[in-house]
Order: C-alpha cells, then sequence, then structure tokens
C-alpha cells in the first residue's frame, strides 16, 4: 500500500512520557509534569459543574455548529458569529487552513523555530516551506516579508512565539501585515493570548478583522483555561475567508462537553485573573535563579519559560526527569542547549528550582 511519500519524511508527534510509566521507571512515589504548558490550576469550577451535567447527553451527537458556544464567544469578543470557526484545540483549525490553502503549487513562511503543526501540515499537503531564522528569539519580520511571492498562500506569526515566549509589538504587526499581499492568509497564532493580552504594545488582533480580510486570528482553550483535555480552540477571521474553508472541517469535531465546558469557562473571568496573577509570579521565581546563576534566558508572555543551561538541553531533562520532574528538552525545539519548563504551582517551582540549582552548581564546580 503507497501513501503520500511527503510522510514518510515526518514521524508521528511524540508526547512526553506518561506520568505513571516515570514512577515506574525511576521507582518515584511522586511525580510532577511541567512539560506541555497546560494549567497547573486546573479550570474553573463552573466548568466542572458544567462537566457533570453534561454526562447526562453522552449518547448524543454535539451540534457541528457549535450554535450556543459560537454565541457565547461572539458575545465575548465582539464579534459576528459567522466570523468563529472551531477546531478539535487549534491544532486543528491549522490542519484546516493547510488543507484548504496548501498544494504543491503553493509555498509557505514560516519562523523557526516556532510551533512544529505549521511545518508538519505543509509538509502533508505537498507545499514549499521557507523558514526564516528567528532573530534573538522574535520573529524576523522583514526577512518573512521578503521570503513571500506570488505563490505564498499562508504566512505563520506565532505571538507569544512557542518556544521562545516572546510576542511581535503592535507597531512591527501593524507595519509587517500592511505590506503582505493579499493573496497571502496571514495567520496570528495567539494559544498565550490571555498570558499575554495585559502588555501595552501587545496587538488587539480582533479589532484589525474588518480591515484586513486576509487575516484570520488563532485562539484556544487549552491554555488558560485549563481544558487541554477537551481539546477545542477556534479561529476568528473575516466571515467571505471562513466560509471558504468551512468545507475543509469535520462536521462534528468539537465534543459536547467541550462547547459547554468552554461557554462556562468565558463566564470566569476572575479565574482566569488569578491564574495570571501567580502565573507572573512564577516566573519571576525563575527569573531570579536565572539572574543568580548567570543563566540566559527568553523573558516570557506565556506560561513557560526557555532557559539556556549551555549543557546538553536532553542531559537536563534527563536530570529532572531521574528525580520525578518532566520538562521538554529544547533539543526538540531548536534550542538544543536549553530546556522549556512550564510554570507550576509555587511549590513545584520552588522545589523544580532547587534540582537545576544543584545541577547548575555541579557544573559549575567541573568548569
Amino acid at each position: 500500500m503507497k501513501v503520500k511519500e511527503q510522510l514518510l519524511t515526518l514521524s508521528p508527534y511524540k508526547p512526553g512520557k506518561p506520568i505513571e510509566e516515570v514512577k515506574k521507571e525511576y521507582n518515584l512515589e511522586t511525580v510532577v509534569k511541567l512539560a506541555s504548558n497546560e494549567n497547573p490550576y486546573g479550570c474553573s469550577n463552573r466548568v466542572k459543574e458544567a462537566i457533570y451535567e453534561e454526562l447526562n447527553h453522552m449518547a448524543l451527537y454535539p451540534d457541528g455548529y457549535s450554535a450556543e458556544l459560537r454565541t457565547a464567544l461572539a458575545e465575548y469578543l465582539h464579534v459576528k458569529g459567522e466570523q468563529l470557526i472551531f477546531g478539535n484545540g487549534s491544532d486543528e483549525v491549522i490542519q484546516i487552513i493547510c488543507r484548504a490553502l496548501l498544494s504543491p503549487e503553493t509555498n509557505t513562511v514560516m519562523a523557526t523555530p516556532t510551533f512544529p503543526q505549521y511545518r508538519h501540515n505543509a509538509v502533508i499537503e505537498g507545499a514549499e516551506i521557507r523558514e526564516v531564522p528567528l532573530r534573538n528569539g522574535d520573529h524576523d519580520l522583514s526577512a518573512m516579508l521578503s521570503a513571500i511571492d506570488e505563490q505564498t498562500t499562508v504566512v505563520w506569526v506565532c505571538s507569544p512565539n512557542n518556544p521562545t515566549g516572546t510576542y511581535v509589538k503592535q507597531k512591527d504587526l501593524m507595519e509587517f501585515i500592511k505590506q503582505v499581499p493579499k493573496h497571502t492568509l496571514i495567520v496570528m497564532d495567539e494559544a498565550y493570548y490571555e498570558y499575554a493580552a495585559q502588555e501595552e504594545d501587545f496587538p488587539q488582533t480582533v479589532d484589525l478583522l474588518d480591515e484586513y480580510e486576509n487575516l484570520i486570528v488563532l485562539r484556544t482553550f487549552s491554555k488558560a483555561y485549563g481544558l487541554a483535555s477537551l481539546r477545542i480552540g477556534y479561529g476568528i477571521a473575516n466571515e467571505a475567508l471562513l466560509q471558504r474553508i468551512e468545507p475543509a472541517r469535520e462536521p462534528f469535531n468539537t465534543s459536547r462537553m467541550a462547547q459547554k465546558a468552554a461557554i462556562e469557562a468565558l463566564k470566569d473571568q476572575d479565574f482566569i485573573n488569578e491564574c495570571k496573577r501567580k502565573n507572573e509570579d512564577g516566573l519571576q521565581q525563575y527569573y531570579a535563579f536565572c539572574e543568580k546563576n548567570g543563566l540566559n534566558y527568553y523573558p516570557s508572555y506565556t506560561n513557560f519559560v526557555l532557559i539556556d543551561f549551555g549543557q546538553p538541553g536532553d542531559e537536563v531533562f534527563q536530570f529532572l526527569l531521574e528525580r520525578g520532574y518532566i520538562v521538554r528538552s529544547g533539543n526538540a525545539l531548536g534550542f538544543p542547549t536549553s530546556v522549556r519548563i512550564t510554570i507550576g504551582t509555587k511549590e513545584q517551582n520552588e522545589q523544580i528550582i532547587q534540582l537545576l540549582q544543584e545541577y547548575v552548581s555541579k557544573h559549575k564546580s567541573f568548569a
């Protein structure tokens, strides 16, 4: 049986080791996962109540149009319901965009390193991929503009960027958007929007949709809202654009439970604000550790931090894994001497920083 040749160049997504497997392998009683940028405080109690009630309707198909959630989210964002598209996580919206717009006759432009699913899906569609290296952790927008031509159908901007945690400033983004040709879709991936939105120069991209018909903004309920396991994300764009790409969406792609949970999550902004405050406190814990030890890091506007230890990232990862902490080695993210750590609770941060201090002190003694 012959599959697409481009699939032979790809590897399936490999999640981190399950907690139970790590416990068994290293004979540990407690394991803390700080690898996937999940909210350590879970989700709103309103969400838990909604999920419990929804258990009575497990035999029913979901609303394929997500009408109730569509209405609630449109009101929250001050857009029309027709300007929304929902996905099984924002990952699926990325897949829908690639399926609708990319082909072997087209190319797509993106930063590197950035969220790998842009590249992954572009490879599957057979499109030419034009990657532009980050500049000091930021998107090099001028170089990305230079890479766009008549065959460029999609340009990706991850802001805040994963894995660096940096964001594109308002002034820089506006200069970029104004110069991107109309035939190229600009995808603003804002999965970490809730953590960065309070910054004075963070672009409020939804306000630009009426003026720029070639713009789509992606967001998710997986991060700050704590609904990662329910897989629900969305895109906001011009109504005409969404009508053209909607046929690439599967009919029942988001569950009843996810839709109900998202509606209730939107209603509890106090929970989101409290999570943001605790996350900022957590970032400060890591910054203090880095500055104490002279380690380079990118100031983050997300719920993770990328730290350069000047040692193989896989080695730091393994050191922590054997002591009950699962993080993400930068080796797989384009930063081979770094580690990306999700911001946990205050106690989790204190414990892992204590281990990191042990690791750093040990390697300083060998220097």
